[in-house]
């Protein structure tokens, strides 16, 4: 057994980024100011986005993306089972009802087809997850979208640095688009929390803009710096889910590493997948799709409980036991109790995810893993699931 626990998970922040962090707080200036803007600017650069709008999480960024586009009671919005609850929070707190199409059982994405079948006349936005990293089939979503006059909202948290056939996600979004990222700790990149809202709309970047910092007409920087203007007006009612430049300090040194943090995720996975394909009692995650480029947020194998004797839970509490981290993403959100008691959905409904749900288990992947913490998790792996 490790001496030390291998956490599924671990950020790595470099001695410039500290460094950085520390000016912001020495400077005294550690709200949205200038970092903030130059990360936004960076990271519109790299995903080829023409406006995007830093936040404080992936979810506030959903948040907005639906009230920027008006989405609201009276409204449907359609989205995938296997994803964290904030999908579908965010489409609750706007007073819409979600609606879920079941995953293709390959991609663990959201099928198309699901999606056609369950388009009503209230639906009014499709929000497809790329699950791990791994591009949704975005063509056919497209089609869908623009066929039915949709606005369409990608939940990116898992996709950085994603493509789907050679075309960045979050790249050169249309009118009545919008792609979301997250900036938490697991994530490709972190800056702690934080997030960020890529769109090729000008009028919903302003209005973001305005409502991630309570309504107002100008900023924190455009009040109180040196050139700042102290009068602003409420424009509408906006919330509290600005970056701060503490965040962003962080985040302008992540972005300079994520290809090459996303390399080794990629050579960690062909790792996992040489030394692990070999046991039926796994069934390792599908190749990406031609032309596509996977981000590999997690690495998420099934657990075939017909064939292991034992069930997804006690596998990871096993690896717990050999001093190795797991992660359940995710328990299948129409199995979650309140959305079962507000929206009728039961056991039986979406059969794909749910079966996926009940065998699916993360395991370490991170940049920082060394050769010999990817050995020991292989080997634990192996030992309790059985050599084939």
């Amino acid at each position: 057994m490790r001496s030390e626990f291998l956490p599924f998970a671990r950020p790595d922040i470099s001695e410039e980024a500290i460094a950085d962090v520390v000016d912001s707080i020495r400077s005294g200036w550690i709200t949205t100011g200038p970092k903030t803007q130059r990360f936004e600017k960076s990271f519109g650069e790299y995903v080829r986005s023409p406006y995007s709008m830093a936040v404080n999480s992936a979810t506030a960024g959903l948040h907005l993306a639906m009230l920027a586009f008006g989405i609201g009671p009276g409204d449907e919005v359609i989205t995938t089972p296997m994803t964290f609850a904030a999908t579908v929070n965010t489409i609750v707190w706007v007073g819409a009802k979600p609606v879920l199409a079941d995953i293709d059982p390959v991609t663990l994405n959201i099928d198309p087809q699901n999606i056609e079948r369950v388009l009503t006349p209230r639906t009014r936005a499709i929000v497809p997850v790329h699950f791990a990293g791994r591009p949704c089939r975005m063509d056919e979503i497209e089609s869908i979208a623009h066929d039915h006059g949709l606005v369409l909202i990608e939940d990116a948290a898992h996709a950085l640095g994603a493509e789907y056939r050679g075309r960045r996600i979050g790249t050169a979004l249309g009118d009545t688009h919008a792609a979301i990222f997250s900036f938490h700790p697991t994530k490709n990149i972190t800056t702690g929390e934080g997030g960020m809202l890529c769109t090729g709309n000008e009028e919903i970047a302003e209005k973001v803009s305005v409502l991630r910092q309570h309504g107002m007409s100008k900023g924190a920087w455009n009040r109180y710096a040196v050139t700042g203007n102290p009068h602003y007006d409420i424009l509408f009612p906006g919330l509290k889910y600005n970056m701060l430049d503490i965040q962003a300090a962080i985040g302008n040194d992540q972005l300079l590493h994520l290809e090459k943090f996303n390399n080794r995720r990629r050579q960690i996975v062909d790792r996992y997948r040489r030394e692990l394909g070999g046991l039926d009692t796994l069934t390792l995650p599908g190749e990406s799709g031609k032309g596509d480029i996977h981000s590999w947020h997690i690495f998420t194998p099934l657990v075939m409980i017909e064939k292991t004797g034992f069930s997804r839970d006690e596998f990871m509490a096993r690896m717990r036991e050999k001093n190795i981290g797991t992660a359940l993403h995710y328990q299948a959100i129409h199995l979650f109790s309140y959305f079962a008691d507000n929206f009728g959905w039961k056991r039986g409904d979406f059969p794909n995810a749910e079966y996926v749900s009940d065998r699916i288990v993360s395991l370490p992947l991170f940049p920082a893993m060394t050769d010999d913490d990817l050995a020991e998790a292989i080997e634990a792996t192996r030992e309790i699931c059985g050599r084939r």
